[in-house]
């Protein structure tokens, strides 16, 4: 029997995913996964089938949800529809911050006060298709459609199989994904299936504000996440040109990466904004009147089809501007210094970049291999401040040891990365795409856009066809966590490969207090089409030709 398939019940289905506060990291990120798991375990399906609705844990406590369907006939063909479960937090919301998690209560607040609201938020009350609260667009609602395919799945509906993916962290390092990897593998060999497509549902981003059009991806964009450890050199505070300042070195850094349009890539009408500050900082423990030693910058880059020679060309290059600009400066100041203080005399300040690689090999031509270990092991007590900061102790620890080649400029990356990957040119997904979109117009008079990437990151990156022919060992030769608790798995994804598109719900604001749903498209329309778009992908794989 099928209870989640008309607005109402997916809207009620929706909102008991939602009051689940699967905050990322927190403990009902792990209760989610359980309620998932039970509301399944009672459709009879996997009461007959129980070996096909499993749990999986991830190396900290948290787990991932696998529910596989297969057809009446005997098939290996299978779609996978993934989803996420987890959300950003709430602390935007202000006094609204109790009900961020209760959508029905939440709309009904918001409408009281509708008057004070920007406009855009006020008209979507006002028309009352809207449904508000932290999760509702980004992504449980597109999790909820899935959970309706499942069901229809389960009456027979689909000619061949269904699989449902659903894990968390992909709002932080997507570690439910990369654990989810192996866990396709052995379900791929255990259960004698193939994987044709995957199928994600993540909401769809608007290209600007007031942005009409309803898209449908065939690719995400891709990220990396470049750091840039600052090591100066120590002075007491009335000896300032005795050494450079890390925190004069990161802004000037910071000058020349913030929203540089070097960065910006455009592929037809796909646009990368440009890169942002994700962290700026100095490293210095405590107040005193020593000037630092280091400080560190991160930043969001995200790219569609460069290759990581280019982007590593582009961040070295800023890194040397940034170089120039702080060697002249401290000249210029120093210059005008000894103008007033006749016996001062001006002191080297040459300032090195080197990438991580570099740095790590003159360490151990130094120490040799047997000391480097020794030392990143010690320092695997630390693992827990997470991989960012990890990232960054690791290269501290290198820079200490090779602290007479300060003051420098370390350019290393940390997780996550997501590769670009892109199925705009497979003529299986131009087949499905065409038919869906031909469908939506004539049934609903809607005109579907097909946009190649979808533009908010997600966890497609780790089984699409990536865009770029470059190795992916010039990122990962360069990334402190690499065989540190960490290995990016590029073999495994090769070897799960598979066409991806992206078919989601209408939803405006993602991440932000008004984050909404528009529920007569997603929970009226959509449920048709996705039914349609999945049966096309069953029915039209080159493998079964």
């Amino acid at each position: 029997m099928k209870k989640w398939q008309t607005k109402e019940e997916l809207t009620d289905l929706l909102c008991s995913i939602v009051q689940y506060q699967s905050i990322t990291g927190s403990t009902a990120e792990i209760a989610i996964a359980e309620y998932l798991y039970h509301i399944l375990s009672q459709k009879e399906y996997f009461q007959k089938n129980a070996s096909s609705l499993n749990l999986h844990p991830l190396e900290d406590g948290r787990r991932l949800l696998t529910a596989l369907v297969k057809g009446k006939k005997k098939k290996k063909e299978t779609v996978i529809l993934l989803s996420h479960f987890d959300v950003v937090g709430v602390e935007d919301y202000g006094s609204l911050r109790n009900l961020a998690f209760h959508p029905k209560e939440l709309t009904k607040e918001l409408f009281q006060s509708k008057d004070q609201l920007p406009e855009n938020v006020r008209k979507d009350l006002e028309a009352g298709d809207w449904l508000f609260g932290r999760g509702t667009m980004d992504m449980k609602a597109g999790l909820t459609l899935q959970l309706a395919m499942l069901e229809r799945a389960i009456e027979g509906e689909f000619d061949g199989n269904v699989l449902l993916l659903s894990v968390p962290d992909e709002e932080v390092n997507s570690s439910g994904m990369l654990t989810a990897l192996p866990v396709l593998n052995h379900l791929k060999e255990t259960e004698e299936i193939e994987y044709i497509a995957c199928l994600n549902s993540e909401p769809m981003f608007s290209k600007y504000p007031g942005d009409p059009a309803h898209y449908v991806y065939t690719g995400s964009i891709g990220k990396v996440l470049p750091g840039f450890y600052c090591y100066g050199k120590e002075s007491h505070v009335g000896e300032p040109f005795a050494g450079i300042n890390p925190n004069l070195m990161i802004s000037f850094l910071s000058q020349q990466m913030e929203l540089n349009e070097a960065f910006i890539e455009q592929i037809e009408d796909e646009i990368t904004p440009p890169p942002v500050s994700l962290m700026h900082r100095d490293l210095k423990g405590e107040y005193s009147v020593q000037t630092p030693q280091a400080a560190i910058a991160m930043y969001n880059v995200l790219y569609l089809k460069q290759s990581f020679e280019e982007l590593n060309k582009k961040l070295l290059v800023s890194a040397n501007q940034a170089v120039k600009q702080i060697e002249a400066y401290v000249k210029k100041k120093a210059e005008h210094f000894a103008t007033v203080a006749k016996d001062f005399t001006m002191p080297a300040s040459k300032v090195s970049v080197y990438m991580y690689e570099d740095l790590y090999q003159e360490a151990v031509n130094r120490f040799g291999q047997e000391e480097i270990n020794r030392r990143q092991n010690l320092l695997g007590s630390q693992r827990e401040q997470g991989d960012r900061d990890f990232s960054t102790l690791l290269v501290q620890e290198l820079a200490a040891m090779c602290n007479d080649l300060a003051p420098m400029i370390v350019l290393f990356y940390s997780p996550p990365f997501y590769p670009a990957v892109s199925s705009h040119q497979d003529p299986y997904i131009q087949y499905v795409m065409e038919d869906i979109k031909k469908f939506t117009k004539e049934k609903y008079s809607i005109d579907l856009v097909n946009s190649e990437f979808f533009t908010g990151l997600s966890d497609l990156s780790f089984v699409g066809p990536v865009t770029s022919n470059s190795k992916i060992k010039q990122l990962t030769e360069n990334m402190p966590l690499q065989h540190n608790g960490f290995v990016f798995p590029e073999e495994m994804m090769e070897q799960l490969k598979m066409p991806i598109l992206n078919i989601g719900p209408l939803g405006k604001d993602p991440h932000q207090w008004t984050e909404r749903l528009e529920l007569n498209y997603s929970f009226n329309s959509l449920p048709t089409i996705m039914f349609r778009a999945i049966q096309k992908l069953l029915a039209n794989s080159p493998k079964r030709q």
